[in-house]
């Protein structure tokens, strides 16, 4: 696991992406795809692939970290992790490393928290924000 998190993590930086999901040494997901959409692309398209896999991500918020836990990662590396979602991924133990920790993810512009974040805040289980941001985003 650590060394496919860090593979995953290589692959991150070196190729400028904002997703990469690595499972059994092998890249299995990589993309550029902004916010929570690369995540739920991700899910959408490994089905039960992702379950075991570890995944860096450049930006981790409670909303990525539902997702996380919802398809079963075992691993996250993040650039930005927030504090809830680094709260969500330690209590469903999932290994976790990081850059930076934020109190919250914001928006694009900066000017206020991340919409999928605030949606994210009224989900109970990883079941539930998974259905709720896929309906979100379309």
């Amino acid at each position: 696991m650590r060394e496919d998190l860090k593979l995953a993590r290589e692959r991150l930086e070196q190729k400028n992406l904002t997703l990469v999901v690595v499972k059994r040494s092998k890249v299995i997901l990589e993309t550029s795809a902004h916010g929570i959409r690369g995540l739920l692309e991700a899910i959408e398209r490994l089905k039960g692939k992702m379950r075991g896999s570890s995944v860096a991500d450049k930006v981790v918020g409670r909303a990525a970290a539902l997702l996380c836990v919802y398809s079963g990662v075992a691993a996250v590396f993040a650039t930005i992790a927030s504090h809830e979602g680094i709260e969500v991924l330690l209590e469903n133990h999932v290994s976790l490393e990081f850059d930076h920790s934020v109190p919250h993810i914001m928006d694009s512009k900066g000017t206020g928290v991340c919409p999928f974040e605030k949606l994210a805040s009224t989900f109970s289980s990883p079941k539930e924000a998974y259905k709720g941001l896929r309906a979100a985003c379309g």
